[in-house]
């Protein structure tokens, strides 16, 4: 095989793969403190970095409930100042320790990355989640049961799916479990309106179209945030590439 076909073989492989786009990876987190990032709690305005609940450790985020008596329902999300449209979003993240006494049970081993969300500063000073499209991380219970990760939650938002509007709130993508305190590496894959994709460690394990808020309207831009669900994280890489809009 001469050099020219086996460029144009490379070149149709990183194509078909979703890799071929120009832009180049940027952290969005600068490893030493939460410059460029937004708190936003349940019960505090945005700003309000309650608890310490977000802080920078040994160079990672870490999301911490010690100085919590208990949970009492105050999910928070870290928002980076900047929205985005077409993207692809990279994280590494882990769970660790127990969960925060008064947490929900479902939010055992739990937290995810909104993507197309709204601004912190537009919340109200209760509202649980950003209305956006969430990909959930769940951890393993060690238990032998599947517990899938780079899940899709829907906030005050729908998807097309399989070419049908998916209202279900939750749906689980195929990827493996993972148990313990792993690092594991998520990838997204956000094209403005059009289409999003889940890949874990490399694989696709789940992809639909036409993210939206609930009544309808197309989401072709929004703001990224790490959760706070009453389970200790951490991130040690969150980056961007930004994306030419097709």
């Amino acid at each position: 095989m001469n050099y020219s076909i086996k460029l144009m073989a490379l070149l149709c492989f990183l194509t078909l793969n979703g890799l071929a786009d120009a832009g180049e990876w940027r952290s969005l987190f600068n490893g030493k403190d939460l410059t460029g990032w937004t708190p936003k709690i349940v019960g505090h305005e945005a700003g309000d970095n309650f608890g310490d609940t977000f802080r920078v450790e040994d160079g990672v985020i870490k999301v911490s409930y010690d100085h919590y008596d208990k949970f009492d329902r105050k999910f928070g999300h870290l928002f980076y100042n900047e929205p985005f449209s077409h993207y692809r979003l990279r994280i590494e993240y882990r769970f660790v320790g127990d969960q925060a006494p008064g947490g929900e049970g479902w939010a055992f081993r739990n937290s995810g990355a909104m993507l197309h969300g709204q601004t912190p500063e537009s919340m109200g000073l209760d509202q649980d989640f950003p209305d956006s499209i969430e990909g959930q991380f769940l951890g393993g219970k060690s238990d032998g049961k599947k517990r899938s990760t780079a899940n899709l939650c829907t906030p005050g938002t729908d998807v097309i799916m399989d070419g049908k509007l998916r209202k279900k709130h939750c749906t689980s993508s195929s990827s493996k479990t993972y148990d313990g305190d792993q690092w594991v590496t998520v990838e997204f894959e956000v094209r403005g309106s059009d289409s999003i994709k889940h890949y874990v460690n490399g694989d696709l394990v789940l992809e639909y179209t036409k993210p939206q808020l609930d009544d309808g309207t197309l989401l072709e831009s929004g703001t990224i945030s790490l959760q706070s669900e009453s389970h200790p994280i951490e991130f040690r890489k969150v980056e961007i590439m930004e994306l030419d809009a097709e």
